[in-house]
């Protein structure tokens, strides 16, 4: 008799991002990553000082958006 080779399909890999690496975080994450509460976070989202993103439900905001707020690289400082 003639040996089958069958070869086995692995499963995909789950993809971690690691906390360094994530691209958007939630309000509450946010809001620890700038040390404010998450009512002064809303603030500066209501004032369209830091942009967000709505994925269903969910209101997510870039880490990159945060660390330029971080910075202190404000367009309307910048327009004045």
């Amino acid at each position: 008799m003639a040996e089958i080779n069958v070869t086995e399909r692995k499963r995909p890999g789950r993809v971690t991002i690691s906390q360094d690496e994530k691209l958007l975080v939630g309000r509450h994450e946010a809001a620890e990553m700038l040390s404010i509460s998450r009512r002064a976070l809303d603030y500066l989202v209501t004032n369209k000082q830091i942009a967000v993103r709505h994925i269903g439900a969910r209101v997510l905001i870039q880490v990159a958006d945060l660390r330029r707020f971080s910075r202190g690289d404000h367009p309307e400082r910048l327009a004045g």
